[in-house]
């Protein structure tokens, strides 16, 4: 039994474990437990709570005692005696069931709607009838006070059948093109269908009138969402006379009251997946809304998270099981979930030994869920090289990373770095002689990173202690033996550069100060020994002879750093002049230039001007062209834009057709002397 906590709210995973197929024998299920752990520590709360393949919906009847399931393949039901923990029967199907509904209080009066138009009907022995609506169905919802079954689908229509007199009557006539969810108010009756343009119709059955419009696509978007398409309506339920919980296709649950068509509280799964189903918990003021991927419960008043539930596979339905803190799961898998959260309510009377079990559990805490998992953040996925496993269901989103499976960590943490177990086990090694070195006796050992000052902070401290021994004085951290300081003698970056700018102007007042220091302690040497000679002699100097060495000090900085100034200076005016001398000696080479194939060569300067062009952006650019008069841009009546382009001509084509034109010119004259002499001809002049 696996034991997950999320906002300290404890929930238990009771079908976890291994599961053995039926055709084992009991002796070899016997030998098995004996063996093997896990399943010997599983708990089968209900005998064969399983479907062949997947299971698509579940449902508890009205009294609590039976379990009823439809799955695939083949198509077929399965019904739970919770009293007897086990299975009390099976129907096989004619085809997919896409949802169920218990008419009766017990597993006698069962309607399935498949997927292939049909309505089934079955009784406490068995099939009973079967009908044909005329659209394929989504969903439907049964009436008790008119014996009425309202189905919804691809239609704009919504059917009706009246299970009294055995007959359709006349269908509901809607403004969508298709409907996907339907409920039904058990409070006054009303009839409400979620449609496909993201609205809730809201029908009386009394009148057969529609009595109220929601537009949920409208106030489902919120400013941080993205909308690629309409939302839909996925999923629906009333609570009370005047709660009711809408379902989008993009992840959103909406609460509203029926009094205002605007939400009370708009809930965003953050997944984009469509929401399942939708399900209130009164003793707590919850909601529990359902994706294929995670089960959320938060409070109907706030919207704060009171916790979530992530099983291993695809969630396709979710059934509570009435006044207890049960949950039952119908995932893409063999096996459906049965969980357990004691907080929202005790265990049902059929189960109550759960109830004494986790509060065993809780007295001897074991290992939780996430200790098999390892979190990890995005930078270490990037690191890894698993980015493209987000979204995965190897990757599970939690606060500001994901949880993986520790094994996977290991295996790819091993591929990428095959040698870390190596570089690991050299260091450890190394850190185990340092400690046996520490032992002996200390030589002193410079650091490998600036050993000057360290040289310089090691002598001070000597000072210090040979003045100040027979004082009782309490000893100040030392930078060399401070870890705060650490890495100023271990890592290169750290290096003091003694050559720069910097160091060679501060260097003269570094200087200073360390020999005021020294001046200083040899003052209290001093001033300690005239004690031992004579102890009424006043302590210190007078303060003339103090001033008069502070400014001398002084004196003596200003110069030092004025004659760094004057060295830097030199060195940059000898600098200048090797570059000079440098650039003197170096012969400039030709360079050659390759023209491409079809261009004429006119100057440097139009190969200039051509690289600053294409430098240019396209607006420049476009600008540019408009001036030259190559690009008109125009507005059309549509109200776009019209860019229209004139080629340039390079100067051979300018040359042709410029030959060209002489040419046509020269045939003009040409003809016009011919027809000059025919027309001579025809009067009889003589040719000359």
């Amino acid at each position: 039994m696996q034991v997950s906590s999320l906002n300290e709210v404890k929930i238990y995973s009771l079908s976890c474990g291994k599961s053995l197929p039926e055709w084992l024998s009991d002796r070899k299920k016997r030998a098995l437990q004996k063996k093997d752990v896990d399943v010997r520590r599983r708990i089968e709360l209900i005998q064969d709570f399983e479907m062949p393949t997947v299971c698509t919906t579940i449902k508890v009847s009205k009294d609590g005692q039976y379990i009823l399931a439809t799955g695939t393949y083949k198509p077929r039901v399965r019904c739970y005696d919770t009293y007897q923990l086990s299975l009390k029967f099976e129907r096989c199907l004619d085809s997919e069931v896409v949802t169920f509904d218990i008419l009766s209080d017990d597993y006698s009066k069962i309607v399935f709607l498949h997927n292939d138009r049909y309505i089934e009907f079955h009784s406490q022995q068995g099939f009973y009838y079967k009908t044909r609506i005329p659209k394929f169905g989504r969903d439907f919802s049964y009436h008790y006070p008119s014996c009425d079954l309202y189905f919804v689908g691809a239609s704009s229509e919504v059917y009706r059948l009246n299970l009294e007199q055995g007959r359709y009557l006349n269908p509901l006539q809607t403004d969508a093109a298709e409907n996907n969810v339907c409920d039904i108010n058990s409070e006054h009756g009303l009839f409400a269908t979620g449609t496909v343009e993201g609205r809730v119709e809201c029908w009386d059955p009394r009148t057969r009138n529609r009595v109220g419009l929601l537009d949920c696509a409208l106030s489902s978007v919120t400013a941080d969402s993205e909308i690629n398409s309409i939302p839909t309506i996925s999923a629906l339920k009333f609570n009370g006379a005047l709660t009711m919980a809408v379902g989008t296709s993009t992840g959103q649950v909406l609460l509203y009251d029926l009094r205002s068509d605007k939400p009370l509280l708009v809930k965003d799964h953050q997944y984009g997946l469509p929401i399942k189903s939708v399900h209130f918990q009164e003793s707590l003021d919850l909601i529990l809304s359902a994706d294929s991927r995670i089960i959320k419960m938060w409070n109907k008043n706030s919207g704060k998270i009171f916790t979530s539930l992530e099983p291993e596979h695809d969630i396709n339905d979710v059934c509570l099981y009435p006044n207890s803190g049960m949950l039952l799961t119908a995932n893409e898998t063999p096996k459906m979930g049965i969980y357990y959260i004691p907080v929202l309510g005790p265990a049902p009377r059929w189960c109550s030994f759960l109830d004494n079990l986790t509060e065993e559990l809780e007295e001897n805490p074991e290992s939780t869920v996430y200790d098999d998992y390892k979190f990890v953040t995005r930078k270490d996925l990037e690191n890894l090289g698993l980015t493209h496993l987000i979204g995965s269901p190897f990757l599970r989103a939690y606060m500001h990373g994901f949880f993986m499976d520790i094994r996977l960590y290991h295996k790819v943490k091993l591929m990428v770095n095959p040698f870390a177990y190596e570089e690991y086990r050299k260091d450890k090694i190394r850190q185990k002689i340092e400690e046996t070195r520490a032992q002996r006796v200390q030589l002193k050992k410079l650091p490998k990173v600036n050993k000057e000052l360290a040289l310089k902070l090691i002598e001070e401290e000597e000072e210090k202690q040979k003045s100040m021994w027979k004082k009782k004085v309490k000893n100040l951290p030392n930078i060399l033996t401070d870890d705060r300081f650490k890495v100023m003698f271990e890592n290169p970056d750290f290096q003091v550069d003694e050559e720069s700018e910097e160091f060679r102007l501060l260097n003269p007042l570094v200087s200073k100060i360390s020999e005021k220091r020294k001046k200083k302690l040899r003052l209290l040497e001093q001033q300690e020994r005239h004690e031992q000679e004579d102890e009424e002699e006043p302590e210190g100097k007078p303060s003339d002879a103090e001033s008069s060495e502070s400014s001398d000090d002084e004196k003596d900085w200003v110069e030092e750093v004025r004659k760094q100034r004057r060295l830097l200076h030199q060195e940059e005016k000898r600098k200048r002049q090797e570059q000079v001398k440098e650039d003197q000696q170096t012969v400039l080479k030709p360079q050659f230039y390759e023209i491409k194939a079809g261009e004429e060569f006119r100057s440097f300067k139009d190969s200039a001007t051509k690289q600053k062009l294409m430098n240019k952006t396209l607006e420049d650019r476009l600008k540019l062209e408009a001036r030259n008069g190559t690009l008109n841009v125009s507005d059309t009546t549509v109200g776009s834009k019209q860019l229209t382009f004139t080629l340039k001509r390079s100067e051979q084509q300018k040359k042709q057709q410029e030959a060209e034109k002489l040419h046509r010119q020269e045939r003009k004259k040409l003809r016009r002397s011919a027809g000059h002499l025919k027309s001579k001809h025809k009067r009889g002049r003589p040719f000359h």
